[in-house]
C-alpha cells in the first residue's frame, strides 16, 4: 500500500521546523504537495531548491472549505495510487487540520505524520496564559454560540478575513458585553508578530486579517454570566446548600406547590399584559420553580436537572418525528394526532381512560381535561344545539335545588352548571380558564376605574346607593 506522509511546517519559521523533517523534505525524491503555498516556510525552502505543488486554484472553485478539502484529499489519494508523496500542511498536521483528519477517515492508503511545531506554543506565549488552566481551540469558519466555554482561555483560529471576523463578533455578543477585550494575535511567534487589544465592537473595523490570525478570548468574570444556565444552576446549589439561606433550605417538593401555580397565572398575566419585560420576568420565576424542585431531587438523591432536561428533550424528539425522522404531516391536528398515539403507546396500560388525571389541577381545567379525554372514544356531544340546550336543563335544575334551600344540593348542580359551560368553551376551542381569568381581570380594572371616578367626584363608595354605583359602572364599560 502507498504512503502518504504528511508534514507539518511549524508556526511560520524555517527554524522551527525539527532538523529530521528538513532533511526529509530536502532529501526526499518524493513529489511535494502542500495545501497552500500562503505560508512563510515555503517561500524559504523554495530559495533552498524545493519545488511544491499547491491546491490554492481550489480554493477558487468552490463556495465551502468542506468542499475544498475534500477535493484536496481526493486528489492527494489519487496521486498516491501510483506513487508515495509528501503533502505539507501549516503547524502541526494534527492541529487544525481537516485535510488531515479526512485523510485518516479513508482506507486505501496509509499516512504517516511528521510534526512540525503547533502555533499554539507561540500562541500561548504571545497572550502569556498557561493552558492548564484550560483553554479551547475553536474554527472561526464554524463557530456556533453553543460551542464557547467562557470560563476557559477561547482561542480562535481561521479568522483569515473580516467577514469571519464579523461573525464571530455577532456571536460573542450574544454573551458578552460590546466592550469586552478580544486580543487579536497575527502571526504567532514570527519575526512579524503583532499582538493587539480592542474592544469586542471593533473586531471587524479596519484591522488586517490573514491565515495566521487568531482571537485571544479571556476567560469571563461571572458577572458577565449570570444569563447562562449553569450560573442559575449554580446559585440555586448554593442557596440549598451548608452556608445558604435557611427559607431555601428548609422547602420541599410540598411546600412549594402554591408558589409554582401562582407563578405560572402571573406569566399569564403578564402576556395578557403583553409586556415582554415582564413576560420574561414572569418566565424567570417559573424556572426559579424548575430549578428549585430539580435541586431539592439532588440534594436527596433522586434526580438533577439534568434528568429533567434530558426527559423532555427525547420526549420532543420522540413526539416529532415529523421534524427528527422520516414521518409526513400536513397538519397540525395530524401532529395532535400523532402526539396522542405515542403518548398512548408509551403508558402503561390503564384499568380506565381517566387513570392518569391530573388531580392538581384547577377544577375548570381538570373538568377540561376529563371532557377532552372521553371525547377521545366518542363520549361528546356532536350537535352544538344540544350542548346549549344541556346547559339550560342544569341552570333549571340548579334553581330547583336553590328553591329547595338545601345547601348540599344547590353546590351539586351548581357544579353541573360549570361542567357544562366547560362543554361548551371545549366545542369552540375556548379554553375556560384563561376565559374566567380574563373576566376577573376586567372586572378588577372595571370596578378600580369605578373608584377612581367616583373618588374625583368626591363620593364614597360605603355611602352610594347601588344605582349610583351602576351609573359609573355604565361609564367605566364605555371607557375601557
Amino acid at each position: 500500500m502507498r504512503t502518504i506522509t504528511v508534514i507539518g511546517l511549524g508556526a511560520g519559521s524555517i527554524e522551527q521546523i525539527p532538523l529530521g523533517v528538513y532533511r526529509k523534505l530536502t532529501q526526499s525524491n518524493r513529489q511535494i504537495w502542500t495545501r497552500t503555498e500562503d505560508h512563510p516556510v515555503i517561500t524559504q525552502l523554495k530559495n533552498e531548491g524545493l519545488s511544491f505543488h499547491s491546491f490554492d486554484s481550489i480554493y477558487e472553485s468552490y463556495d465551502s472549505f468542506e468542499s475544498v478539502y475534500e477535493e484536496i484529499v481526493g486528489l492527494l489519494i489519487e496521486r498516491s495510487h501510483t506513487e508515495n508523496i509528501i503533502y505539507t500542511v501549516p503547524g502541526h498536521p494534527l492541529v487544525a487540520e481537516q485535510t488531515v483528519q479526512l485523510l485518516f477517515e479513508q482506507t486505501e492508503v496509509d499516512i504517516e505524520i511528521l510534526g512540525g511545531q503547533s502555533f499554539l506554543d507561540s500562541l500561548f506565549t504571545a497572550v502569556q496564559i498557561d493552558p492548564i488552566e484550560g483553554f479551547q481551540l475553536l474554527d472561526g469558519t464554524s463557530l456556533s454560540r453553543d460551542q464557547v466555554q467562557y470560563r476557559q482561555h477561547v482561542l480562535i483560529g481561521q479568522v483569515y478575513d473580516q467577514m469571519v471576523a464579523s461573525d464571530v463578533k455577532l456571536i460573542l455578543m450574544e454573551d458578552l458585553p460590546h466592550d469586552y477585550p478580544i486580543t487579536i494575535v497575527q502571526a504567532a511567534g514570527m519575526d512579524n508578530q503583532s499582538v493587539k487589544t480592542v474592544p469586542l465592537y471593533e473586531l471587524d473595523r479596519d484591522f488586517e486579517f490573514s491565515n495566521l490570525t487568531t482571537l485571544y478570548v479571556e476567560p469571563a468574570n461571572e458577572e458577565h454570566l449570570h444569563h447562562q444556565f449553569s450560573a442559575l444552576r449554580e446559585v440555586i446549589a448554593t442557596l440549598r446548600g451548608p452556608n445558604g439561606c435557611p427559607w431555601d433550605k428548609k422547602q420541599t417538593h410540598e411546600s412549594l406547590r402554591r408558589y409554582l401555580i401562582e407563578e405560572s397565572y402571573e406569566v399569564i398575566d403578564a402576556i395578557g399584559e403583553e409586556d415582554d419585560d415582564h413576560i420574561a420576568e414572569e418566565l424567570g420565576d417559573v424556572l426559579l420553580q424548575v430549578m428549585l424542585h430539580s435541586q431539592i431531587a439532588e440534594d436527596n438523591g433522586y434526580f438533577t436537572v439534568d434528568d429533567v432536561i434530558q426527559s423532555i428533550t427525547d420526549k420532543m424528539i420522540e413526539r416529532h418525528p415529523h421534524v427528527f425522522g422520516h414521518l409526513d404531516v400536513e397538519s397540525a391536528d395530524e401532529v395532535k394526532k400523532n402526539w396522542d398515539e405515542i403518548k398512548q403507546k408509551n403508558r402503561p396500560k390503564q384499568k380506565s381512560l381517566l387513570d392518569d388525571l391530573n388531580e392538581s389541577l384547577p377544577r375548570l381545567l381538570l373538568a377540561l381535561e376529563i371532557q377532552k379525554k372521553v371525547s377521545k372514544v366518542g363520549f361528546d356531544w356532536d350537535d352544538h344545539r344540544l350542548i346549549f340546550e344541556k346547559v339550560k336543563e342544569e341552570i333549571k335544575e340548579f334553581e330547583v335545588a336553590l328553591s329547595n334551600e338545601t345547601t348540599d344540593e344547590a353546590e351539586v348542580e351548581f357544579g353541573d352548571v360549570l361542567f357544562s359551560l366547560v362543554n361548551v368553551a371545549r366545542f369552540y376551542k375556548l379554553d375556560p380558564e384563561l376565559a374566567l381569568h380574563r373576566t376577573c381581570d376586567k372586572f378588577i380594572k372595571r370596578f378600580q376605574k369605578v373608584e377612581m371616578m367616583m373618588q374625583e367626584d368626591d363620593l364614597s363608595l360605603e355611602e352610594s346607593s347601588l344605582d349610583i354605583m351602576d351609573q359609573y359602572w355604565e361609564k367605566a364599560k364605555q371607557k375601557m
